[in-house]
Order: C-alpha cells, then structure tokens, then sequence
C-alpha cells in the first residue's frame, strides 16, 4: 500500500533536510502511524499552503499533514482526529522594537505590519482582534516572511509559539525573537487543534488512520519522538482531551 503525504517548508512540523529529505515532527508522526496500518512505500510532496488543501480535495495526494481544524476547512476536506493544541505567537526583529505580544497590540499601533501565511488561520485571527486590512502583508510561503522580517518590510511574522520559537533558535544568530501571544483577560480558551486531512471520499485511510492515533497519541514513543522536535506534554494534551471526547 503506497500513500502520498504534502507536506509544507515550516519547521518544526516539516521541512526538506540537507539531503532533500522530508523531514520534522508532523512527518514523523505520519511515519510511525502509516507504517503501523501496513502502509509499505510513502511519498512525499512538497506544496505551498494555499495548495494543501485544494490538493488532497481534488485527489492530487492522499492526505496532508496537520493544520488547524476549522468549520470552514471541514467543509471541504475530512479531518483526523486531532494530534496536536498550539497557540499563535510572533517572530519579531531582536528585542521586539514596538512590543508586539498579541494581536490586539498590532492593531493598536497604526505602523505595525504583520506578515502573514496565505490561507493559514492567523490571518482570520488577526481580524477578529482587530487589526485592519492596510496593516496585512501577505505571503506564499514562510522564507519569504522571514526575509521581509529581516529587511524591515514588516514588524511580525505570525504563526504558532512553537512554531516561531523554533524557528528563531534555527536561524541564530540573535537576530529574531519568538513571543507568545499574551493572553486577553479571563481567556480561558484551549489551543487550536490541529489535525491530518483527507479527500472526503477516502474513508479507508482516514478511519486506519483514526484507529491507530487512538492508541498510538500520548504513549511513550510518541512523546519522545515529538521532544527531538520540541513538542511536548503542552502541545499534546490538548488533543489527547479532544480526541476522549469524540
């Protein structure tokens, strides 16, 4: 049994290795959970974000790794159980020059300029905290983001904590900070989850998939595996309470 998997350039979840290998956390997991199902031979296609969706949708692969789960995105595509919870956080220029810690701090300063991902739920986010349209930039893929970061063109770059925290470690240098976005008052909302997706008309694989995250989410191996990427107890509890209840 062969099966394509589109993955992304975003560490830690994933990336192309020195040896244009796929590689991180999100396609690791995809490993040892296809590998399990009796899954012989995995392809791997590197897209952009705005195509992870329309991919698996229209068939082009089989399934995508994790993004955010969303009702609009459920719409079109039919998601796993979830496997990771993550909040959103900035990368900024070193020493945050306009102390940018949340959503809500970027709208309130006229000149702040936020990049974003195309497609990705930040962007959504970021609106309903009300930062407006002008003070967008938008991007196909994360290195061009960093790039405009790193120039000046923009003040954050909005993605996952994790997400932003690895990066800025991989990058070195002192050049970039991570910040987690701050909490509003009495937010007491979990963290997004995210999940695998699938054509809607590719229940075999979907439900195989589904039978082992049952067991597989939150055992010994796989915390370690995820550790080597930094994600650990924080990022999958979340989905291990949602996944009890469905």
């Amino acid at each position: 049994m062969n099966v394509t998997i589109a993955y992304i350039e975003e560490p830690p979840f994933g990336w192309t290795d020195s040896v244009q290998a796929a590689t991180g956390a999100d396609i690791e997991l995809a490993e040892a959970v296809l590998t399990a199902i009796g899954v012989t031979h995995i392809d791997y296609h590197l897209t952009t974000f705005n195509e992870l969706l329309p991919g698996v949708e229209a068939g082009r692969w089989d399934m995508n790794v994790p993004l955010f789960v969303t009702p609009e995105r459920a719409a079109h595509v039919a998601f796993s159980l979830p496997v990771w919870g993550i909040g959103d956080g900035f990368l900024v220029r070193a020493g945050n020059p306009k102390s940018l810690d949340s959503y809500a701090s970027v709208a309130a300063m006229d000149d702040a300029r936020l990049g974003i991902i195309a497609g990705q739920v930040q962007h959504e986010s970021a609106r309903a905290s009300g930062v407006r349209e002008d003070q967008f930039v938008i991007f196909d893929e994360q290195p061009e983001a960093i790039e405009a970061l790193r120039s000046g063109a923009i003040d954050a770059y909005a993605s996952t904590a994790l997400g932003n925290r690895i990066l800025s470690a991989r990058i070195g240098g002192g050049e970039f900070d991570a910040v987690a976005h701050v909490p509003a008052d009495g937010d007491g909302q979990r963290s997004p989850v995210g999940a695998f997706s699938f054509n809607k008309g590719n229940d075999r694989l979907r439900d195989a998939v589904n039978e082992q995250l049952r067991s597989y989410l939150g055992s010994a191996d796989h915390r370690t595996r995820m550790a080597k990427y930094g994600l650990t107890d924080k990022e999958i509890d979340p989905a291990l309470a949602l996944m009890r209840i469905n």
